[in-house]
C-alpha cells in the first residue's frame, strides 16, 4: 500500500526548517553571495536548532531521523539557498561513509563527536583530473606498518576549507583502478594536511569549495574505513544515499522559482492585461509545477528506499537525473517569464539559475546517470512482454467472431524482420514484404 503522507512529526520538522529558512538564510543568502563567502555563522545555528546532523543515530548521540526527514529539510533550506544547503547537509555527505561502514569503532568516536559539538565533516573522492570516474583516482595511500601515508590531492571539496574532519578515498596504485580503492577518516589539522584557497564559483557561491593536499598524511589504524579492494563498494553505497538528497536539493530550488514566478505573472501587466491572464504564461506555470511535483515524488521515493534499506543505484541515479535535470528547466523557464529582469540582480532568479547549474554535475553528472540506467536496462532489467518475435499478433482473414472460437486450429509463422504474419501450415518461401527466407520465419501460434 502506497503512502505518501507525512508524520506529524515529519510535518513539524518541514515547517521548523521552512521557519528557519525565512528567518536566518533568506536575508542573508544573496548578501554573502556577492561576496563569494560562507556565513558560517549560518552553519552553527542550524546545528544548534537540530537541523544538522539530524541523521546521526540515536545511538551516538543523534536525533536518528531517516533520509526522507532529509530530504524534507533539504527541500526546505534548498528554497532559500540551495548553495548553503549543500554546506549545512554537507556533514551527512562525510558521515555517510561512516554509517555504512563496519568500523563500530570509527562511528562511535566521530559520530558521537559530531552529535555533541559543532564540528564538519567534507567528503573527498574527486581530484583535479577526475571527478565521476571514482575508479580514475591517483591520490595515493602507501602502508607504512599499520598505517597508511597518503600523498595526492583532492579537489571540489565542498567546506573543505572550513572542515575539521574528512572522509578521504585513495588508492593503493592507480593500474588497480577499482581494486585499489581505500578510504580513512582524515583530521584536517594533522601533519602533512594543505587547505587551497577557495575556489572561486559561478554559482553556489555562498558554499565553500577548496582543494585539499595531503604530503605523507599519516592516517593510523584505527582511522582506516575500507582496505584497498573495499572502498570503491563503500563509494558507490555513499553516492546510492546521498544522491536521493541532490535532488531535494534541485526540488526546493524549482519550487523556489516556481513561486517567484507565479508571484511575478500576478503583478506584471502587458498589453494591458497580467501575465497571469496569457494562456502561454499559464501552461508553462502548470509544466513547472508538473516538474517539482514529480520530482519531489521521486526523491521522496529513493530517500524511503535508503530507509527501508532497499535503494539501488538505479533508484537513486532516477532520482537525481530526474531532479536536477526538471529544476534546470523549471529555473531557465522562471528567468523567461521575468524576461529582462530576470536577467538582472535584482530579482532572485539570477542566482537561482547560477546555482542550479552545478546540480546536474556533482555526485555525478547527468551522463554519469544516463549511464547507469542504460546499463540496467541492458543488463539487470528483466521485461515484462516477450521478446518481439513471439508476441502474438494476429488477425485471421475472413473470420468473425470469439478469438478462441476460431483460432484453436491455426497455425501462424511470424518474419523476424518486418514483422509479417503468414498462415498456414508452413512458412512461406520467402516474406512478401521484406523478402527475408521463409526458413528465417518463427512459428508463433499455436502456442507451445
Amino acid at each position: 500500500m502506497l503512502d505518501f503522507s507525512l508524520t506529524q512529526e515529519q510535518l513539524e520538522l518541514q515547517e521548523k526548517v521552512r521557519s528557519f529558512t525565512r528567518r536566518e538564510i533568506l536575508p542573508v543568502a544573496w548578501y554573502y553571495d556577492e561576496l563569494d563567502r560562507i556565513p558560517l555563522f549560518i552553519l552553527r545555528r542550524a546545528f544548534e536548532e537540530g537541523i544538522m546532523n539530524s541523521d546521526i543515530p540515536e545511538k551516538y548521540g543523534g536525533k536518528g531521523y531517516g533520509l526522507v526527514e532529509g530530504a524534507l529539510a533539504v527541500e526546505e533550506i534548498a528554497a532559500g539557498c540551495a548553495g548553503l544547503a549543500t554546506s549545512v547537509f554537507d556533514n551527512s555527505l562525510g558521515m555517510a561513509p561512516i554509517l555504512l561502514s563496519n568500523r563500530e569503532h570509527i562511528r562511535q568516536r566521530y559520530l558521537g563527536e559530531l552529535a555533541g559539538e559543532f564540528k564538519l565533516m567534507c567528503f573527498g573522492t574527486s581530484e583535479p583530473t577526475m571527478g565521476s570516474d571514482v575508479a580514475g583516482m591517483r591520490c595515493l595511500a602507501t602502508r607504512d606498518g599499520e598505517d597508511y601515508l597518503l600523498s595526492g590531492t583532492k579537489y571540489w571539496i565542498t567546506n573543505g576549507g572550513i572542515a575539521d574532519y574528512m572522509t578521504v578515498f585513495a588508492t593503493i596504485d592507480p593500474k588497480l583502478q577499482h581494486g585499489g580503492i581505500c578510504a580513512f577518516v582524515v583530521e584536517l589539522d594533522w601533519n602533512g594536511v594543505t587547505v587551497g584557497k577557495t575556489i572561486p564559483k559561478m554559482g553556489q557561491r555562498c558554499s565553500n569549495t577548496a582543494g585539499i593536499h595531503f604530503e605523507n598524511t599519516r592516517v593510523p589504524k584505527e582511522n582506516v574505513l575500507a582496505e584497498p579492494g573495499e572502498g570503491f563498494v563503500l563509494a558507490i553505497k555513499t553516492f546510492d544515499r546521498t544522491r536521493p538528497i541532490i535532488g531535494s536539493f534541485g526540488v526546493g530550488a524549482a519550487r523556489s522559482a516556481l513561486e517567484f514566478a507565479l508571484d511575478y505573472a500576478r503583478r506584471r501587466r502587458t498589453f494591458g492585461s497580467p501575465l497571469a491572464n496569457y494562456q502561454s504564461i499559464q501552461f508553462k506555470l502548470a509544466e513547472m509545477f508538473m516538474k517539482v511535483e514529480t520530482a519531489r515524488l521521486l526523491t521522496w521515493k529513493a530517500a524511503a528506499e535508503v530507509d527501508r534499506g532497499t535503494v539501488t543505484n538505479v533508484t537513486a541515479s532516477i532520482a537525481k537525473l530526474y531532479a536536477t535535470e526538471a529544476a534546470f528547466e523549471v529555473v531557465s523557464d522562471a528567468l523567461q517569464i521575468f524576461a529582462g529582469y530576470g536577467y538582472t540582480k535584482m530579482y532572485p532568479i539570477e542566482k537561482l539559475f547560477r546555482d542550479i547549474r552545478l546540480l546536474r554535475i556533482y555526485e555525478g553528472t547527468s551522463e554519469i546517470q544516463h549511464l547507469i540506467l542504460a546499463g540496467h536496462l541492458f543488463g539487470q532489467y528483466r521485461p515484462v512482454m516477450p521478446s518481439l518475435d513471439e508476441v502474438p499478433v494476429m488477425s485471421w482473414e475472413g473470420q468473425a467472431g470469439e478469438f478462441e472460437e476460431t483460432a484453436g486450429d491455426k497455425t501462424a509463422w511470424r518474419c523476424p524482420m518486418c514483422g509479417y504474419v503468414h498462415q498456414g501450415d508452413e512458412p512461406p518461401d520467402a516474406c512478401p514484404y521484406c523478402f527475408v527466407p521463409g526458413t528465417a520465419f518463427k512459428k508463433v501460434w499455436p502456442r507451445g
